[in-house]
């Protein structure tokens, strides 16, 4: 069954055509409102002179809709070797607070706090930190939380540089670790660890004060963590990471009192359950937390939303019936109710929650919202959209008409124009075997017909908990849609956005369920008359590249197959990525076993190119050279008769999970549109990029 849902107008002459016209696309992200609602700024990443990074200016937003953005920061204009400013956040007072590494400050390769006063003139530095300042939370009065990294053995930020530059001066990168884990993603973990500091303004806006760092006893337990602060500064609630021996930790819910660093455990994670913090009330007095089923090998995590009385210390389950993983969430100012994002069909909207009833509202219908932030009179909300035919974009939603369950939204006018699309957008659904309904989006090019169909592209997205709902500007489906390319982005089992029951069909067994979803939808694809099935290639990253290896080892009804970042042998895998726990909860060693793609190496007969950074830590580059290798030693595909293969590696000595700068970016696109030219459209061998060689 196929059933078209959704189609989107179309523009031509866009920059997906070329290359370089989209890496210098500017990309916006982030949010922060001033108090009376009358400043709405945002951060805008555009790319340098060199054409190699991207510099971030900050860009004040007109909340009502009226007047064009305008820039307030200096971005690349601050001086040469500076990064731009990000993070933007608003104090009590109305002073815009931002980080950035400028040249002239004492750690200049590492972000400072900085102020644009809200009367005007000149950023002013407010505080520095010799590990670098992450970001600020700002709140109702003159305090200021902020995180930063500092080693365990520095009793202040004097030992602190002293440390750090010893070890910068002496080239020693060496680091000593006590516990678990030792990386993250794509960077190393140690010595310096993440603190809590505070930093208290004047009156006039200026630090009052040094930075003073809360909490005692931190080392280790807040990496990567999530906090809150509460609106009258006085304490934080976060994340708190405890060893739990043999390799793993657990992960609790503390609060920490700012005045005085004490610390209390409110919520100790167990064997059953972990927690994470997600906002505290207006008033200080409640904290919603996400409570979180600690998964086993037959048990997928669950998640709950749960709030917390802080007075009496007794929480209770909200949403109790709502079936969504929560994304994010935000109390309204009157603490009647929140607003919450959480992935559904194929988008991911914003929710409200009343709190009185437990009732649920959807209240946006398209795209993917995130960074929603509430003005304090609780009137409007402001978030940024995306969906597959756009990249984030501000918009303003009403919440004067909740009891009705609406929320008018307003498009705002934002720093950057909307790309032109080089095709439509639209949406199938068909039948899984057990009767499950399965969607995708379906990006057409312009022209595809019955007359002229496309040739088509699996495209199978990574987590694999997740969904394909928002723009990506790493894994974006125009530019292969602008070659000609009908690009297919489904949900298959183990995707959010469709109950618990659809995660459960794929839990430890990657290979059954997912694979015979994506088997469904792509024939589903398939029976188009302006898709043509006899040309037809897949591709995927992370897990989406564990797929694309399983679907390599089961099928050869593609031509050509694309494996990024890939997950190879289970068994290797498992010990060496950067959360080891995690691996070892969710797959036994017989599920390793049974669902790892090395294991049909033998019936690979399709050509193959397999992409890998070697800083990705959460897939380590071992996986990708193993798969080389035995793609050449052990697959069935043939080699030619001078002993070479059609298989092809392309590999990023300095790159990560993900491919991020905008040259490599590039690069990574021409290998891939050079690969499927030659083995989908049998146009035969490309030219290399330049840069290649």
């Amino acid at each position: 069954m196929c059933h078209v849902t959704h189609t989107k107008h179309s523009f031509q002459n866009s920059p997906f055509h070329d290359l370089d016209a989209f890496i210098a696309l500017p990309r916006l992200s982030g949010l922060a409102l001033n108090d009376d609602g009358t400043r709405l700024v945002s951060s805008l990443s555009t790319l340098n002179e060199e054409r190699t990074a991207y510099v971030s200016a900050l860009w004040e937003i007109d909340p009502t809709g009226e007047r064009p953005a305008r820039q307030v920061s200096r971005g690349a204009d601050a001086g040469k070797g500076a990064k731009g400013e990000s993070a933007p956040a608003f104090t009590a007072a109305g002073d815009l607070l931002f980080t950035a590494a400028r040249p002239g400050t004492e750690n200049e390769d590492k972000p400072a706090l900085w102020s644009l006063p809200a009367g005007g003139g000149e950023a002013r530095l407010l505080a520095e930190h010799p590990g670098g300042i992450a970001a600020a939370r700002t709140t109702g009065t003159d305090v200021v939380v902020l995180k930063a990294d500092a080693t365990r053995r520095a009793g202040d930020l004097a030992a602190e540089a002293e440390v750090q530059k010893g070890r910068k001066d002496k080239k020693v990168a060496a680091i000593l670790h006590d516990g678990y884990p030792v990386r993250f993603w794509d960077h190393d973990l140690g010595p310096a660890t993440p603190r809590y500091y505070a930093l208290a303004l004047n009156s006039d806006g200026a630090a009052g004060e040094p930075l003073r760092e809360v909490g005692t006893d931190t080392h280790g337990r807040l990496t990567e963590t999530g906090y809150d602060v509460a609106h009258d500064g006085t304490f934080l609630v976060t994340d708190w990471h405890t060893p739990e021996g043999r390799g793993s930790i657990r992960t609790d819910l503390v609060r920490i009192d700012v005045a005085t660093g004490a610390t209390t455990v409110l919520r100790a994670a167990d064997d059953e359950h972990e927690y994470s913090v997600q906002a505290i009330s207006p008033a200080g007095s409640h904290v919603v937390f996400t409570r979180w089923v600690r998964s086993t090998p037959e048990l997928p995590s669950r998640q709950e939303l749960r709030v917390l009385d802080l007075e009496s210390g007794e929480d209770q389950q909200i949403a109790a019936v709502w079936d969504r993983y929560p994304t994010s969430v935000k109390w309204l100012p009157d603490a009647s109710g929140l607003l919450i994002t959480a992935d559904e069909d194929g988008r991911s909207p914003v929710f409200h929650l009343d709190l009185a009833t437990d009732a649920v509202t959807r209240l946006t219908e398209e795209g993917a919202f995130t960074d929603v932030t509430i003005a304090r009179d609780g009137t409007a909300a402001y978030a940024l959209r995306s969906s597959y035919e756009f990249p984030a974009e501000p918009v303003r939603l009403d919440l004067t008409q909740l009891a009705e369950g609406v929320a008018p939204l307003t498009a705002l006018r934002g720093p950057a124009e909307r790309p032109q699309l080089p095709g439509t957008l639209t949406e199938i659904e068909t039948m899984a075997d057990d009767g499950t309904r399965v969607r995708a989006w379906l990006a057409l090019p312009e022209g595809a017909s019955d007359q002229s169909p496309a040739p088509l592209l699996l495209w199978i997205h990574g987590g694999p908990v997740a969904s394909w709902n928002a723009w990506s500007w790493r894994w974006t489906p125009w530019i292969l849609v602008a070659a000609g390319y009908a690009v297919l982005l489904p949900d298959p089992a183990l995707s959010t956005g469709y109950g618990q029951s659809f995660i459960d069909r794929g839990w430890g067994a990657w290979g059954d369920a997912p694979y015979t979803d994506l088997m469904a939808i792509t024939d589903a694809a398939e029976v188009r008359d302006d898709i043509d099935e006899t040309r037809t290639a897949a591709m995927g990253g992370s897990f989406g590249g564990y797929m694309a290896n399983w679907v390599a080892g089961h099928t050869d009804r593609f031509k050509a197959i694309v494996t990024h970042a890939s997950l190879w042998a289970l068994d290797g895998f498992g010990p060496t990525t950067d959360a080891s726990f995690f691996w070892a909860r969710e797959m036994s060693e017989e599920m390793q076993e049974a669902h790892s793609p090395h294991r049909y190496v033998s019936e690979i007969r399709t050509p193959m190119l397999v992409i890998h950074g070697d800083k990705d830590y959460r897939v380590p580059i071992g996986e990708g050279l193993r798969l080389w290798y035995e793609l050449l030693s052990k697959s069935g595909l043939p080699q030619e008769a001078d002993g070479t293969t059609a298989h092809r590696f392309l590999y990023f000595p300095d790159e990560n999970h993900w491919i991020l700068t905008p040259q490599h970016a590039k690069i990574w696109y021409q290998v891939n549109l050079g690969f499927l030219a030659e083995r989908v459209l049998e146009k035969g061998p490309q030219e290399l990029p330049e840069l290649l060689g």
